[in-house]
């Protein structure tokens, strides 16, 4: 693929998202499920939240996915003394030239590992969300864009409180997905002990399935993937259900809807089809959704999630048939 605007065929597509994910499990035993959805997000061209305890390889899969699809990669520790400028970069004085210059901040990666989001306070955390929104950073009034392809994989330390800024509802909307990735079960862990020790060393060596350009016409693969009407008006109709559900005290959101559509048609080039079914719609509607939805208060007191409400609306919703 010899440049920027080249679309790769889907088949091409759906074959190297199975190279990328065979060569990430090399490294991450056990979770091809969760791999799979951080690489929908990638695809689809959204930012993904990873929500869990620590010790789960949430920063291993950032990195190492970065490595396998040869993309240029940035970790952020946020720490509450955390600057906008330690992400987006600063103009500064050039102490040679006597010239003022920009200088980049680890914003501008291919993948930024942005690690437990929920440390830094409101002012960063804004500064690394509206650079994602916009994909594109303004300093002394000047825009600078950001890499193509560009992807925010954010962590969050869901035991820990103490000293943190949560992420809030509207700001969660930025982020196209949201999963967690669970302990691995006794045969997946004791695989990982026993590579290991076979390795000699902690650390695996990946090597990269493609790059970035290439990624890029992957991604621009997914628009030649086909939203019938009825499936169209099928995730309409569980986002328009959300926001009437009486246990629910904010329903998705129309950009909820739009990550509906997107993360179904990479679900489907990765199942090998061109077409979007109800199936692909149920399957991404938890990692798109369950962020979005805020739980009425009576629910919360009963421990009543996103994730339980979603599943009774799915169940509800009816779904048209796919011929």
């Amino acid at each position: 693929m010899s440049d920027g605007t080249t679309t790769a065929s889907l088949a091409a597509t759906a074959e190297r998202a199975d190279q990328v994910l065979d060569e990430l499990e090399r490294a991450i035993v056990g979770k091809r499920a969760v791999l799979e959805l951080v690489l929908l997000g990638l695809l689809a061209d959204g930012n993904v939240l990873l929500d869990d305890l620590p010790g789960v390889a949430k920063t291993l899969i950032a990195r190492s996915l970065a490595t396998v699809t040869g993309l240029s990669f940035a970790r952020v520790q946020f720490t509450p003394d955390l600057l906008p400028a330690d992400i987006t970069g600063a103009v500064v004085l050039d102490p040679i030239s006597r010239d003022v210059v920009f200088r980049p901040g680890p914003i501008f990666a291919n993948l930024v590992l942005a690690d437990e989001v929920n440390r830094a306070p409101a002012k960063t955390q804004a500064a690394l969300l509206e650079a994602m929104q916009e994909r594109q950073v303004t300093a002394d009034g000047v825009t600078h864009l950001l890499p193509e392809p560009f992807l925010v994989v954010a962590t969050q330390n869901p035991i820990e409180y103490e000293g943190t800024y949560p992420l809030p509802e509207a700001q969660l909307d930025r982020f196209l997905l949201r999963t967690t990735v669970g302990y691995p079960s006794p045969d997946d862990e004791w695989d990982l002990v026993a590579r290991r020790l076979e390795r000699g060393t902690d650390d695996v060596t990946l090597r990269p399935v493609t790059t970035a350009e290439e990624l890029v016409a992957l991604q621009r693969s997914l628009e030649s993937v086909h939203v019938g009407e009825p499936v169209g008006r099928y995730v309409v109709a569980i986002a328009d259900a959300t926001r009437h559900d009486g246990a629910l005290q904010v329903g998705a959101s129309p950009r909820g809807t739009l990550a509906v559509v997107k993360l179904a048609r990479a679900h489907a080039v990765l199942r090998g089809r061109d077409f979007v079914t109800p199936d692909d719609v149920k399957a991404v509607a938890l990692p798109a959704l369950g962020h979005r939805l805020v739980v009425a208060s009576e629910q919360w007191v009963r421990r009543v999630g996103p994730s339980q409400i979603l599943a009774r609306i799915l169940d509800d919703v009816p779904a048209p048939s796919v011929t």
